[in-house]
């Protein structure tokens, strides 16, 4: 099945307590589209650079199948840049540098050979973006999957609501649930937004796994303990890659498949922490991920022994 992912293509610099990674190839798109590799052969990103990006990325992109007509190079002008600083508990950082560069005006073309596709994943941008995409489509697909974050609900919350009643699947943290449902029970916060427009809902919680809710239902994934995360930055979106990725290629949209899509997405995640930027997603073999979803398969399987 085609996906069509929408985000950034951008730059990041990266301080954390165990180190820096100076200039590193991120974003929102960067992170879904290698993600999502490992399941799905066909994909279209939607995305703007500057002429300072590496074509190396870009190949490396097309030579995973994810067709790169959509993604803007534009002459003269810089890529979006993010700079942050982690603290100790790895979880908390703060935003040192923002530039918008080439993403202040992007206007998103969908080229004709994606407007039919499937699965659509609209990765962490402004609203009115996000919204253009879905625009552009011939017709609804099967699945949209939509990731935003609480500076959308500070500064666009209207454009967003309307994003949300297209969309079946929201991806978003505990923070984020609470600050858009206004409670802070994640149940009640989850029955909130469930009215918004989705169907499911899934809420990031970091280092503490996943939990995925529909109107009848609520599933847990845990995270899996490692020894050393060096770098969370991009485990939000690379869990968002592996969730649609996982979907689109078993073409199952059921809640009991979307289970198996947060365990993939989690374990996916696992492997972004491991290095600096997007670097050891795309040197993930097979056998390695086959390996580690055996390691979230152990560390949830166990037997019960009631007394009669």
């Amino acid at each position: 099945m085609s996906l069509i992912i929408v985000g950034t293509v951008a730059f990041d610099a990266i301080q954390t307590p165990f180190g820096s990674s100076g200039k590193v190839v991120g974003g929102a798109a960067s992170y879904i589209g290698l993600s999502a590799s490992q399941f799905v052969k066909e994909q279209h990103i939607i995305s703007v650079i500057g002429d300072d990006f590496p074509q190396a990325f870009v190949e490396e992109l097309e030579s995973r199948g994810i067709q790169t007509e959509g993604l803007e190079r534009r002459a003269g002008e810089k890529s979006f840049f993010w700079e942050g600083k982690y603290h100790m508990d790895m979880n908390s950082r703060d935003t040192l540098t923002t530039e918008l560069n080439v993403l202040a005006d992007f206007q998103p073309r969908v080229p004709e050979a994606a407007q039919s596709a499937s699965y659509v994943m609209l990765g962490n941008l402004d609203p009115s973006v996000q919204l253009s995409v879905l625009d552009q489509l011939y017709a609804r697909p099967k699945l949209v999957v939509l990731d935003t974050m609480n500076f959308w609900m500070d500064i666009a919350l209207e454009p967003l609501k309307k994003v949300l009643e297209r969309v079946d699947v929201l991806t978003i943290n505990d923070e984020e649930a609470r600050q858009l449902s206004g409670e802070h029970s994640l149940v009640k916060a989850a029955n909130k937004i469930l009215t918004m427009g989705p169907s499911t809902l899934v809420i990031k919680k970091g280092e503490h796994g996943a939990l995925l809710f529909n109107e009848d239902e609520i599933f847990f994934a845990p995270a899996l303990p490692l020894e050393e995360v060096l770098d969370p930055t991009g485990a939000g979106d690379t869990f968002a890659g592996g969730f649609i990725g996982y979907l689109a290629h078993t073409d199952d949209t059921s809640f009991t498949n979307m289970k198996r899509a947060v365990v993939l997405g989690s374990a996916m995640a696992s492997f972004a922490c491991e290095k600096f930027g997007t670097d050891r997603l795309m040197e993930l073999t097979q056998a390695e991920l086959d390996i580690r979803i055996q390691r979230f398969v152990d560390l949830v399987d166990f037997d019960i022994l009631l007394k009669d």
